[in-house]
């Protein structure tokens, strides 16, 4: 035994173990940095977050590459871009949960989800590094069992789908901020029913759909009937209303031809009242018209009186003139003819030259006077006989 061991220490006496410290420094170091990489890249939708273990401190870092130091900095890489998550269940095609009565159901949904990169920092310290199933999974999953198993079958596929939605989508965008994920959308997809309750609920659908038939049926016909009635009472307004309208027409109307009336019966008055001047001074124009007329006919005629009587005084005056001159001239012509009496026929020519031309008459044969025959003389026999015959 004691030779063994003293073959041992020699032996580990010759080993180079210098050599062997520093061979394993720098296998230590390349497998550090084979694992451990210094410079970590962060893509383009993501955020680096270097944490000094020393220090505790984090240093936030964009698009771009990253110095890490092995144990010195841990190096957690979170990405912003959005996530969709589709669950899938056990055989069920979808998300399976339980209604009020206990019946089982599935559905297909939609979250769309992603980080919030304001609260990265947090997440960070206090949020595990698997943030889809550790955090966001069993969140969703706890909230849409809550929710879905408060309503039955009837409302969760037909009259509150869409009600249910918006409770599921406002409970989880609040309960996700909490932790610093941002809700994008939440969709309710197709809705799995048992086979049984399916058949079941398509003929009370059916059922249902004939009695709201029949119910949207009555409802137009009584829809129809209060629109006839609806349309005869808008008539009947409107015949009341047109009436009305027509006696209101009538009355103004009245009332507008009553005020023209007061207008238009002074305007009358004042026409009779002008015409009846017009007339008065017409009237009395014409009397004066036929004063000066009198009065210019009696001046007319006494001028005229006064030229006629003058005109008679002018031929009193030349017939009195010319009777003297005749008489002047005849005596003068008796003297003469008495001194001659041949010209008795010259002077019975010149008389008669006017309206004879030439007179021929045989002399008398009793010796008279030639022209006695003309001048009607006859003798007293021939006067006798004449008077004889005529008693005869």
């Amino acid at each position: 035994m004691e030779k063994a061991a003293q073959c041992l220490h020699s032996g580990l006496r010759n080993i180079p173990w210098r050599r062997l410290t520093l061979i394993g420094l720098l296998g230590a170091a390349i497998y550090g940095i084979a694992t451990h990489p210094p410079v970590q890249p962060v893509a383009s939708g993501e955020v680096g977050l270097r944490v000094n273990q020393w220090t505790g401190t984090f240093s936030r870092f964009e698009e771009g590459q990253v110095l890490v130091i092995p144990m010195i900095h841990e190096f957690r890489l979170y990405s912003l871009r959005d996530r969709v998550y589709q669950p899938e269940s056990e055989g069920a095609g979808g998300f399976s949960f339980q209604s009020i009565e206990g019946l089982t159901l599935s559905t297909e949904m939609t979250v769309r989800y992603a980080l919030d990169a304001d609260k990265l920092l947090s997440i960070a310290r206090n949020l595990p590094s698997d943030m889809d199933n550790e955090i966001v999974l069993p969140v969703i999953a706890g909230i849409l069992h809550k929710n879905f198993s408060r309503y039955t079958v009837r409302e969760i596929f037909s009259s509150r789908r869409q009600e249910i939605q918006d409770e599921i989508a406002k409970e989880l965008q609040a309960r996700l901020a909490e932790d610093g994920v941002k809700l994008k959308s939440f969709t309710v997809g197709k809705i799995n029913l048992p086979p049984d309750y399916l058949r079941g609920m398509e003929k009370m659908l059916a059922a249902e759909l004939a009695s709201e038939q029949m119910k949207y049926t009555l409802e137009l016909k009584e829809k129809e009937v209060k629109e006839s009635e609806l349309r005869a009472e808008a008539e009947k307004v409107s015949r009341e209303k047109a009436a009305e309208a027509a006696a209101q027409e009538q009355v103004i109307a009245a009332q507008a031809q009553a005020e023209a009336m007061k207008h238009i019966l002074p305007f009358k008055e004042q026409q009779i009242k002008q015409r009846q001047l017009e007339a008065e001074a017409d009237k009395q124009q014409r009397v004066k018209n036929a004063q000066a007329n009198a009065e210019a006919r009696v001046i007319e005629a006494a001028a005229e009186a006064d030229s006629r009587k003058k005109l008679a005084d002018a031929e009193v005056y030349r017939l009195d003139q010319v009777g003297k001159v005749n008489s002047e001239q005849l005596a003068r012509e008796g003297a003469i003819i008495t001194k001659n009496p041949l010209l008795i026929q010259k002077t019975l020519a010149e008389k008669l030259s006017d309206k004879v031309q030439v007179i021929i008459a045989p002399p008398g044969t009793n010796g008279r006077f030639i022209g006695e025959n003309l001048i009607g003389r006859i003798s007293g026999d021939q006067a006798g006989n004449n008077a004889a015959e005529e008693d005869n």
